[in-house]
């Protein structure tokens, strides 16, 4: 799926979030959206799954119009872990993981076997299938990342939008999702603060200030100390991983 924002703006409250955003993810690609606090990352992403509608410009996926589709048939192409993500009834983690399949489902039906399979490849592929009966009130904040990361999957999206998905896990965690972005073969769009994950994950990084597109193109070209110390303020020492040749920034206090 090919997603495209189409000179997105947001304004709220007489403030301009968003300033005539232009990016494009191509099918299967993986796009980092990376920026200070407050830069406009979080909003962007909440336009492309529809938490907000855009003052002007528009979101396109596959070239039609989000604004144009059904909530359900939106959430049949796109699903999207977001920063507060929470779950407030202490649902099973099996549970909380078949609500995936609600936009594909009328009324309340039972899972069909499929399904079934569907849940428990998912659970597998996130570490989580031996959480299955737990509540979700009772996991640990990177335990309830994981499952909610399950549950997306289970929506069976081609457009996965993640805000800040490493919150909450540790290092082995962090590196398992994403080393699964990069190879899962959907069109993702991740929101990301350690620049050395994102340009380990990504294909493309789309840097943000102040609400605008400063930059974007492959981790390489983008992560200069040039571009570094101007939107972030902090000029590092930029070296390639032994083992991949992708930027690493290293800070010196």
């Amino acid at each position: 799926m090919e997603l495209t924002l189409d000179a997105v703006s947001v304004e709220i409250a007489g403030t301009r979030l968003i300033d005539e955003l232009s990016l494009k993810a191509g099918d299967g690609e993986v796009v980092g959206l990376v920026g200070p606090n407050g830069s406009g990352k979080s909003t962007a992403l909440r336009c492309v799954y529809r938490a907000l509608r855009p003052s002007s410009g528009a979101v396109l996926v596959d070239g039609t119009d989000l604004a144009t589709l059904s909530i359900r048939d939106s959430a049949r192409s796109v699903a999207a872990l977001t920063q507060d993500s929470t779950a407030d009834l202490d649902f099973t983690v099996a549970e909380v993981v078949a609500l995936g399949r609600f936009p594909h489902q009328r009324g309340n039906p039972v899972l069909s076997e499929r399904e079934r399979e569907l849940c428990a490849e998912a659970m597998r592929r996130t570490g989580v299938t031996h959480l299955a009966r737990r509540g979700v009130l009772s996991l640990s904040g990177g335990e309830r990342q994981r499952v909610l990361i399950a549950r997306a999957l289970v929506q069976e999206p081609r457009l996965l939008v993640l805000d800040e998905p490493t919150n909450h896990l540790d290092v082995r965690h962090q590196v398992e999702l994403l080393a699964f972005l990069r190879d899962c073969g959907l069109t993702v769009l991740v929101a990301l603060h350690d620049l050395n994950l994102a340009a380990s994950t990504c294909d493309r990084l789309a840097v943000l200030h102040n609400g605008k597109l400063v930059e974007t193109g492959p981790p390489a070209d983008v992560l200069t100390p040039e571009l570094v110390q101007r939107v972030f303020g902090v000029t590092p020492t930029v070296v390639r991983h032994p083992g991949t040749g992708v930027p690493q920034l290293l800070y010196t206090l």
